[in-house]
């Protein structure tokens, strides 16, 4: 039988007939043993012609080869080995694989000689391409159209200074687009990979066509800028991209631009760049209220003029300093020239508007100095809101402008309204401004809100609400005062006020036998002022409650703005047994990292996360308050559910396991003298709020 016949003696078919590589097996003498139907056809002999001869007889250009060394290793220490040949005679590149054999050695081989010969030349376009990019003074890498680097220059791999330092160094093999991804931001490198995606794909219709691209990026923390080009310089896919830094160009430009948008004296935004930003947010697309306020120094030609221009010009500095740290995050501060500033404020209504004119009065209410010298400066500020047709920058600043100078005309040091629609809210505002700073703190009163213990539906503590009782327009909820108050500072003699009045009424009701805790709603203004500590404690001795019986309350929105004074002036009231809320949770932006850092005791859930919740969970309607309870759980923290309203509010958060709640459900805000008796009438039907809401049957309320 000849051994490429597809079946062996005894009717068997030979499995390595088919093989499309060459086998063949030789003996311990190195003889032909066994050749498969490939091996003849790349031998170029019959297996009648080889079977039983030497190798190295059937082909003398073995003998001595690294073929027949290899061999003789193999037969020698019984371990495979995998070559390279070149057979002269041929001129052919092979492939060889040998591997021991109980008789010999069996003997794989194919042809390689077209792909050898093309790795070769490949390589030796990649050594031409290579000399040209060490040619090139800036950094330059070549990328195969696999996307990898293939070869780069030495600017690449000692310019550290033009390329992002987390690029640097990249080794030969790895993926360009990669490397890049560690120096640019997302939306950058996102590009870049858009922009490079033509250039390595491979040219299967065989075009000769080069294809360039040319990019700027901007390094990472904005540390420089570079320019990108990349060329195909072949049909396989493989590109050279240089990297030219323009950081200095690019800052160039980019001061330039400032300075032709900025004032020269105060670094503002001037005029036409504030026009700009107006008209950007007037026809925005999410367009929502906002608001031009400007402000007009009162008599500054007067300081001017006996003070000097010198004098004057740093006024000017100082002024616009203490606007752009009073204004909101967001918000722009523009200087018109002169002495007029104005303010860009998103978002805001008229409400909002005329609080943050009050609110930027504020920064004249101490006296400038300038060296030796103290100048007092007031503003006359006029606010324009803009309304649904108004579409033109120009327009809604010549609004602020009329507002301004009729806010002049009345007397200056005051806030205008541009809206005649907007007058009746802006004039509340300025009484609200005007009562607190008079006897309007004397109209408060104070409603008082029950905390229900969940696990045993008994009374835990109270809520300080506060009210004010306007002798005109009746009792007035807190959201109609407490943001001017906010804004002008009047917070403060107001939480005093309600410190002193609560503590007060708790010690009344222990003394009668109820033992409650006081919640009492803190503003971020005392953080700031530094006299909470002071309050809570001469509020707490002249009352005598109990340090561990006041609970003070703060949102997240409040810690956010200073937390490292609130975390101070809270350690030491914590120190001396007051605990600590936050209030509103979930309705802020703060991290709990940063939350949960501060000495708080008790979290209370705001009842969006509650509607939330009972929107989003269905059939498990525990699970997302169930997993805020469990947290603040880990951390020892008590929870407490706000708003609950319904049996399945209650039936939600005793299934999350939240500690305490309070609700219209489970009690109404009421006057102190009312609490006594809503108290007794609970504790006769029973002492358990929570099973008296639960059934149904209606809680005793007040208010």
């Amino acid at each position: 039988m000849r051994p490429g016949d597809v079946r062996p003696p005894g009717g068997r078919p030979d499995p390595l007939g088919s093989v499309p590589d060459a086998v063949y097996r030789l003996d311990q003498r190195g003889r032909f043993a066994y050749l498969n139907a490939a091996a003849e056809q790349l031998l170029g002999k019959k297996a009648e012609e080889l079977l039983g001869r030497s190798a190295i007889d059937a082909f003398p250009a073995l003998r001595g080869s690294l073929a027949e060394d290899q061999y003789r290793q193999v037969v020698g220490d019984g371990r495979p080995r995998e070559f390279q040949f070149f057979y002269e005679p041929s001129s052919r590149w092979f492939e060889v694989r040998v591997f021991p054999d109980p008789g010999g050695a069996a003997v794989l081989f194919r042809d390689i000689d077209v792909r050898r010969r093309s790795d070769e030349e490949r390589d030796a376009q990649v050594r031409q391409l290579t000399a040209v990019l060490e040619a090139l003074p800036h950094p330059t890498v070549l990328v195969g159209p696999d996307g990898r680097i293939i070869s780069t220059n030495r600017a690449w791999t000692s310019n550290a200074a033009t390329l992002p330092n987390q690029v640097l160094p990249s080794r030969l093999g790895e993926d360009y687009l990669m490397v890049m991804s560690r120096g640019l931001d997302p939306a950058m490198h996102a590009e870049l990979v858009a922009g490079m995606e033509p250039l390595l794909a491979r040219n299967e219709a065989g075009g000769e066509g080069t294809f360039q691209w040319d990019y700027s990026c901007q390094m990472l923390a904005g540390t420089g800028w570079f320019h990108l080009h990349a060329t195909r310089v072949d049909a396989e896919g493989r590109v050279v991209i240089t990297h030219l830094d323009v950081t200095e160009q690019v800052r160039a430009r980019e001061e330039l631009e400032w300075k032709v948008r900025h004032d020269d004296l105060t670094g503002l935004p001037n005029r036409a760049r504030l026009l700009e930003l107006t008209g950007e947010a007037l026809a925005a697309a999410d367009r929502r209220d906002g608001a031009l306020l400007m402000l007009d120094l009162d008599g500054f030609k007067t300081v001017n003029d006996s003070l000097g221009h010198q004098i004057g010009d740093e006024l000017l500095r100082l002024v616009a300093g203490r606007l752009s740290e009073e204004i909101r995050p967001g918000d722009t501060v523009a200087r018109l020239g002169g002495d007029q500033f104005v303010v860009l404020a998103h978002g805001c209504d008229a409400s909002e508007g005329a609080a943050l004119a009050f609110r930027l009065q504020t920064v004249f209410a101490l006296p400038f100095r300038v060296g030796e010298i103290t100048v007092p400066l007031t503003a006359s500020i006029g606010v324009a809101v803009a309304r649904p047709e108004v579409r033109d920058a120009h327009h809604l600043l010549s609004d602020a402008d009329a507002a301004m100078f009729a806010a002049k005309s009345s007397g200056r040091d005051r806030v205008h309204l541009f809206s005649p629609s907007l007058r009746e809210a802006a004039r509340w505002r300025l009484e609200v401004a005007t009562r607190l700073r008079g006897d309007a703190i004397d109209q408060l009163v104070v409603h008082y809100q029950p905390v229900v213990r969940l696990d045993t539906g008994q009374i835990d503590g109270v809520e300080a609400l506060v009210r004010w009782q306007h002798p005109e327009r009746g009792l007035l909820p807190p959201d109609t005062f407490l943001s001017v108050a906010e804004e002008t500072g009047q917070i403060i003699p107001i939480t005093r006020w309600l410190l002193r009045e609560t503590t007060r009424k708790a010690a009344e009701w222990a003394a009668q036998g109820l033992r409650l805790r006081m919640s009492v709603n803190v503003s971020a203004r005392h953080f700031s002022a530094e006299t909470l500590v002071r309050d809570v404690r001469v509020a707490l001795q002249q009352s005598g409650l109990p340090a561990d019986q006041l609970v003070l309350e703060l949102t997240e929105t409040s810690v956010a703005e200073d937390p490292t004074r609130a975390e101070d002036q809270l350690s030491v009231l914590r120190s001396f047994g007051v605990r600590v809320a936050i209030d509103d949770f979930g309705t802020g932006w703060s991290s709990l990292a940063q939350l949960f850092a501060l000495p708080i005791g008790t979290l209370k859930i705001d009842r969006s996360l509650l509607a939330a919740a009972e929107r989003v969970a269905v059939g498990d309607t525990g699970a997302v308050l169930g997993a805020i309870v469990g947290l603040t759980r880990t951390l020892g923290i008590r929870s407490v559910a706000e708003g609950i309203e319904t049996p399945e509010h209650l039936r939600m958060v005793r299934a999350a396991g939240c500690d305490l709640a309070q609700g219209w459900l489970l009690g109404h805000p009421m006057p102190a003298e009312q609490l006594l008796p809503w108290v007794r009438e609970v504790q006769q039907a029973g002492g358990d709020v929570c099973a008296l809401a639960a059934s149904g049957r209606a809680v005793p309320a007040r208010g």
